[in-house]
Order: C-alpha cells, then structure tokens, then sequence
C-alpha cells in the first residue's frame, strides 16, 4: 500500500473512532512488512489548583477532577506500553485554596508526581508576581516553555527555555510554548520586564527550527492564546492557519471544551490538530500519533477523557 493512502486512511479512522479503537495490531496488520511506531501524547490547560475533585453539592462539575483520579488514569495509560508524552498549556495556578495557602507549591509537586514532560506559562501562573512563580520552579521537575516571552531582564532569565526534543524509539517530537499578552491582563508590576514578542513570528521561528534544523519528525506548539475570539486577536484557529511546520497545537486559556480536535490547513495547505480540555482537570486529552518509520508519515487518533 502506499504510503499516501496509508496516511489517509488510519488519519480518518483515528479522527472518527477515537483513541483506542484503532489498536496497535489492527494498523500493523494493514500495512504489512512496514515499521509502525506509537506515541501517546496526553495533555491538560488551565488545572487553576484543583487539587480536589469539585465538591458533590449538586454542581454540574460535581465529582470530576482531581490530581488523585488524573494520575490513576494516567497511570493505567501507561501500563498499556507505549511512549507517553504528558504536557499543558498553563494556568497551572489561582483557583483553589491550595494556591492563596502555598503559592503554587502543592500544584507543581502534584504534576511532577504525575510525570509531566513539559508545560507552557499562562498568565494566572503570574498572580504571585515573577517571583512567585520562580519560587515553585524547585518543586517542578519538567522544563517551562514559552518563545514569545523574554525574560531575560527578569529573576526567570535563565529559567525557561523555548522549546525541548523528546526522543521515543528514534521518533523525534519537538514541543515549544507560546504565550499570551499579558499587558491587560496581569499588573505590570507582577511580571515586571518581561517583554511580549509577536507570537506568530516566534511560532513560526520555533516551528522552522525544531522541523529544519532539528529533524523533528512531530512538532507540537503548547499554547495559552485561546481558541478563538470574536475579535481580530491571534488565537490558535488562525495561529495554525498563518504559520507553517505545526503539526498539533495544545491550547488553553479560553476553558474550551472540544469534544474532539478541530483540523485546520496551514498556510502550506497542510492539516493542523488543535485540541483544548477545558479546564480544572475536569477532562484530559489522549492524542495517539503513529508514524510509519521506513518511510515519513504518521495518522492521529484522538479523544478527550472525562477525569471522574
């Protein structure tokens, strides 16, 4: 079978059925002699220290959630055998007590437990000021990524980075962070001299880079600009739309809940994943990407999971 038609046919499958119901042995089966390799990617945005299920008082968020509940699930997802890459797209903080009583600590110790490979900063992760969120970088034990954000003038300047390459069986998968501006949404004086840079421009720079230079086979932007606005604001429907070499966009800010990824053409007229969870842990997103080794391809497999 060809390589094109391969791509075209397990891409639709995995968009209609959903992670899971295409298993590993089913997409081997179908391309005979052919090296397939699977990655798990699964992802949260805006958590906001819900550290605790929401309360059973008749709410209709009752019971779902939790760090307990979302690491048993993660956990289970793991035992399945496969590479797994567990990123979010920020706001990890404000929402809870947990945050006014110990600063961010508590939700950075709980997502390293969980094994989180990366993460992108939103702008409620300053409402303790830069030097709140520089306080609990000891307590992380995954990198902050952000490319549009300078900080160079700031206690955090040697504290972030741009993009990290994770490597699973010779599959390389680039993950870089952009983030949203945060003058009228954050005081001043809480993120001092960081400096907002255009985020199209540097998602697109990241992108070039991590496919080009790097030879990432996969690249995936964490983004805390939102889904979509009514207004002329960048947000990830027209940030993949305007740039090029993304192939999956993890979003956050707006608490959209997708009931599945929305596909959108780039400006190479190429397909772009972007998927959002909602917020406070209440689901998380399982994308199940699989590439062809012997020749360059890969399909996506996708569903959101309630965390209850």
């Amino acid at each position: 079978m060809l390589r094109r038609n391969f791509i075209k046919k397990i891409g639709a499958s995995g968009l209609m059925l959903g992670a899971g119901s295409l298993p590993m042995k089913a997409i081997a089966g179908m391309v005979t002699g052919h090296d397939i390799r699977k990655l798990t990617i699964l992802h949260t945005n805006d958590v906001h220290s819900r550290i605790d299920p929401f309360p059973m008082d008749g709410g209709r968020n009752q019971g779902l959630g939790g760090v307990v509940r979302r690491g048993k699930l993660i956990e289970s997802i793991r035992a399945e055998g496969d590479p797994v890459l567990l990123l979010d797209a920020g706001d990890i903080f404000q929402g809870t007590p947990y945050f006014n009583m110990f600063g961010g600590e508590v939700e950075m110790k709980a997502m390293s437990s969980m094994g989180y490979d990366a993460s992108t900063i939103g702008n409620h992760d300053f409402d303790l000021g830069i030097e709140g969120l520089h306080k609990q970088l000891p307590h992380a034990n995954f990198p902050l990524l952000t490319a549009n954000y300078d900080m160079s003038d700031t206690i955090m300047h040697d504290k972030i980075q741009p993009h990290k390459i994770f490597t699973y069986n010779e599959i390389r998968i680039g993950v870089f962070g952009i983030g949203i501006e945060l003058s009228g949404l954050v005081p001043k004086s809480l993120y001092k001299g960081t400096r907002y840079l255009d985020p199209v421009k540097n998602a697109q720079e990241q992108a070039n880079f991590l496919r080009n230079e790097k030879k990432c086979d996969y690249v995936i932007c964490l983004s805390h600009l939102g889904f979509k606005y009514r207004e002329n604001k960048i947000a990830d429907l027209n940030l993949a739309e305007l740039t090029s070499n993304i192939d999956l966009i993890i979003g956050g800010h707006t608490h959209t809940f997708l009931s599945k990824p929305v596909v959108k053409k780039n400006k190479e007229d190429k397909p772009v994943m972007i998927n959002q969870v909602g917020f406070a842990g209440i689901r998380l997103g399982r994308i199940d990407v699989y590439f062809e080794k012997s020749r360059p391809g890969r399909c996506e497999s996708c569903k959101n999971l309630l965390v209850g």
